[in-house]
C-alpha cells in the first residue's frame, strides 16, 4: 500500500509539473525573463492591428486594403519568407507599416538551445533592418510558445516580446463576418489584435480586414503600430 501511495504521489507531482510547464510555455502575460506585453493600459481608444507569418503572394491585397482604410499595421514576419519574397519587407516599410520578428523558420521556441534561438531571432532582425525598419523591432514567438532560452536571449539583446489579447482566427475557421464581430466585441483601449491573413487558409481573414477596421473606427478607435502603442 505504501509503494502504491508513493507511486501515486509521484504521478501527481509529475502531472502538476507538466500542467505548470504547459501554462508557462503558453502564457500570454508572463515569461521568465525580459519584458512581455499583451496589451497596453491606456485611456485612449487606440488599438494595434498585427499580422503573423508571411509575407506571401497576398501581400499586395493586404497592403491595398490597409491603404484604402488609411491605417497602419504591424507585420510579424518570418525571415525565410522575407528572403523568398524579395522586396516585400521594403514595400511594407515604405507603405508606413512596422515589421516585427516572428523567427526565421517559424520554429517553436521551446526545448531549443541558445544557438538555435540566436539564429532564428538575429538572422530575421538583420533582414528586417535591411528592409529599412527603424526603431525597436518587437518579437512574437511562433504559436506564442516560449520557455527559457528565448526570453533570456531577448532580454540580453533588449528586445520585447509582444503577445496579444484579441485573436479571432486562431485555431478556428471563422467567416469574415464572424471575425469582424469577434474583434469588435473583444477589443478595448490598448488592445493588440492578432490576425493570420496569409496563405489560402487566410482568405476569410483577408476579407475581414476592411470590415473590422471600419467597425472599430465607428466605435471611436484609432489604429497605431505596436511601437506607437508601446510608447503610450
Amino acid at each position: 500500500m505504501k509503494t502504491f501511495r508513493r507511486v501515486l504521489a509521484c504521478l501527481l507531482v509529475l502531472g502538476l509539473l507538466a500542467f505548470g510547464l504547459d501554462r508557462l510555455v503558453n502564457a500570454r502575460t508572463f515569461q521568465l525573463a525580459g519584458e512581455l506585453v499583451d496589451r497596453v493600459e491606456t485611456g485612449e481608444k487606440v488599438v494595434a492591428l498585427t499580422f503573423d507569418d508571411g509575407p506571401d503572394e497576398h501581400l499586395d491585397e493586404i497592403v491595398g486594403t490597409l491603404a484604402a482604410e488609411r491605417v497602419p499595421a504591424t507585420f510579424f514576419v518570418m525571415g525565410s519568407r522575407l528572403a523568398a519574397e524579395t522586396g516585400s519587407g521594403a514595400k511594407l516599410v515604405a507603405a508606413g507599416h512596422q515589421l516585427g520578428n516572428h523567427t526565421y523558420n517559424h520554429t517553436r521556441m521551446i526545448f531549443v538551445g541558445p544557438g538555435t534561438v540566436a539564429a532564428e531571432v538575429d538572422r530575421t532582425n538583420e533582414l528586417i533592418r535591411q528592409a529599412g525598419q527603424q526603431g525597436e523591432i518587437p518579437f512574437r514567438p511562433p504559436n506564442g510558445k516560449k520557455l527559457l532560452m528565448l526570453p533570456l536571449h531577448l532580454s540580453e539583446i533588449g528586445q520585447r516580446t509582444v503577445m496579444w489579447d484579441v485573436e479571432p482566427d486562431s485555431g478556428a475557421t471563422p467567416t469574415a463576418d464572424e471575425i469582424v464581430t469577434m474583434v469588435r466585441e473583444q477589443s478595448r483601449p490598448g488592445s493588440i489584435i492578432l490576425l493570420h491573413p496569409w496563405y489560402a487558409s487566410g482568405a476569410p481573414t483577408r476579407a475581414a480586414i476592411g470590415g473590422l477596421v471600419r467597425a472599430l473606427k465607428a466605435d471611436g478607435y484609432r489604429f497605431v503600430t505596436v511601437n506607437d502603442l508601446l510608447s503610450r
